[in-house]
């Protein structure tokens, strides 16, 4: 996995380099510039042409003196604009200013907004644009000057590179404060920043990569980041090799409780999610389901009573409840029934509607649970809005996960799953999916998914982030042939595939 850095953590990296290391922040600013001047190298070679880089006068305006002096050096035609007047920079960053003004680099001062059109002018001129503005030390909302300066980086036509985080972005929410740069490329230092690998931020960050400033592994892992971008390798680590000797009750039976009439598709859905997804079994349970036509591999049986439910999960290794089921007192009863049977349970839809209602029922469950909310759930879950919700996802995700004391899997772009019993709050974030999963339907898959896993015995954590992966990156392989018109009866065989692909390594 790849840790995603806070920037209180980030910041504690910078000073354990210094501190245990010993390399100045003076040679960690030329190693940062020299790996953001190696990016922007390798982006023209298909975008010839002048770059511009737009300083700051923190440590991101540092950065950015070092990219200019590095490609003045390699003879690039480019010009630094220094947004911020002379006497506000300071520290390393001074230090790689003044080196560049004796290299007789050409600088232009853009420090009130009678020099804008001259920014303006060199921005509309520029292939390439190096925002190094604001770093991550961003906590409030970005106005006046410099927003006009990022007014104007993101209008102009050239290739955005932003230095660490795009600036105006949150580095640990990843939402805009105020003005924000839209990178086409963000080159961050020695790990991503959260906010730039969770949602909303990645959609500015653009491509993101990390460039090596000194921190020994061994630093970094010391460090113990509270963040992880799940990979392909780790996914195909979790899949492992294929049983030779696997039938269909050692692969595990699911027990899909939903649907009712006029929402037995969503049942299904999440049916074919667990067969697809490698369960041995799969039996859809509801009121009148076993008179319900159901596809050909799926095993239906009628809930009259909650006892009904107990002596389903008797035979079950793993349940999914809610795609589908009616939102009543009886639901609610099997609700209960399930949380009651003591095998590990995946809580979607109308289960996490009831489960607001009842939100003791899993601090009593008897085996692992796992909520899989989208941000209305979630905010109906926290008693707060979506807009809470969306506003800092970690912090949603991981308020969900403590409150329930189950793993929580908060779906939307970069969905984030957070497991209760980990102290350390510690967020493992789905780099897959995109735009084309926003149709009904690839929610219940995705919990069917997460059941097959959960009965083919995977830890709970590892059920929902190998899932969350699984899920997107189908919806992902099926966009790149249907666009936005994915639908969710499509997912259930992408996911096999998928899984058969990553398995196989």
């Amino acid at each position: 996995m790849q840790p995603a850095l806070t920037a209180a953590e980030a910041r504690a990296l910078d000073a354990a380099i210094m501190g245990e290391l010993g390399l100045p922040g003076v040679a960690m600013m030329e190693a940062a510039g020299r790996g953001v001047a190696a990016a922007v190298e390798q982006a023209r070679a298909t975008r010839p042409g002048p770059v511009a880089v737009v300083c700051g006068g923190g440590g991101n305006g540092g950065d950015g003196f070092v990219v200019a002096r590095v490609l003045r050096d390699a003879g690039v035609d480019v010009v630094a604009y220094r947004a911020v007047a002379t006497e506000r920079i300071a520290g390393d960053a001074r230090i790689h200013h003044d080196v560049l003004v004796r290299g007789a680099a050409v600088i232009v001062d853009v420090v009130e907004s009678a020099q804008l059109p001259a920014l303006i002018a060199g921005l509309t001129r520029a292939a390439i644009v190096v925002d190094a503005v604001l770093g991550t030390g961003v906590t409030r909302p970005v106005t006046g000057h410099l927003a006009a300066v990022i007014d104007a980086i993101n209008a102009g036509p050239g290739y955005r590179i932003a230095i660490d985080v795009p600036s105006g972005l949150d580095a640990d929410t990843g939402h805009a404060h105020g003005a924000c740069v839209r990178a086409d490329l963000t080159v961050t230092m020695a790990a991503p920043k959260l906010g730039l690998v969770v949602a909303p931020g990645c959609a500015a960050a653009g491509i993101v990569v990390a460039v090596d400033i000194g921190a020994a592994p061994s630093v970094l892992a010391a460090l113990a980041p509270r963040a992880a971008v799940v990979e392909a390798a780790d996914v195909a680590r979790w899949l492992g090799p294929t049983d030779a000797l696997a039938h269909k009750h050692r692969r595990g039976h699911v027990v899909v409780i939903g649907g009712s009439p006029g929402k037995r598709g969503a049942a299904r859905l999440a049916a074919l999610g667990a067969l697809r997804g490698g369960a041995g079994l799969v039996t859809i349970a509801g009121a009148g389901a076993d008179a319900e036509v159901a596809p050909d591999p799926i095993m239906t049986a009628a809930i009259a009573a909650s006892s009904d439910v107990a002596a389903l999960a008797a035979g079950a290794e793993a349940i999914a409840i809610g795609p589908g089921m009616p939102a009543t007192a009886e639901g609610a009863a099997w609700l209960a029934a399930a949380l009651d049977a003591g095998v590990p349970t995946v809580i979607d839809a109308t289960g996490l509607r009831l489960l607001a209602s009842a939100p003791t029922l899993t601090r009593a469950a008897r085996a692992p649970i796992v909520l899989t909310p989208h941000p209305g759930e979630a905010a109906q879950l926290l008693g707060t809005t979506t807009a809470a919700i969306e506003a800092d996802r970690p912090s949603a995700a991981r308020a969900l996960a403590a409150t329930f004391g189950c793993v929580c899997v908060l779906k939307g772009p970069r969905t984030l799953v957070c497991d209760g019993g980990d102290p350390s709050g510690r967020l493992f974030i789905n780099p897959t999916g995109g735009p084309a999963l926003a149709t009904a339907g690839t929610g219940d898959v995705l919990a069917g998914v997460i059941a097959a896993l959960l009965a083919r015995g995977h830890a709970p954590s590892v059920a929902a982030s190998l899932g969350a992966y699984l899920h997107g990156a189908a919806g992902d392989a099926l966009a790149r042939r249907l666009g936005t018109g994915v639908i969710a009866s499509e997912l259930p065989e992408a996911i096999a595939v998928i899984a058969a692909t990553l398995g196989s390594r």
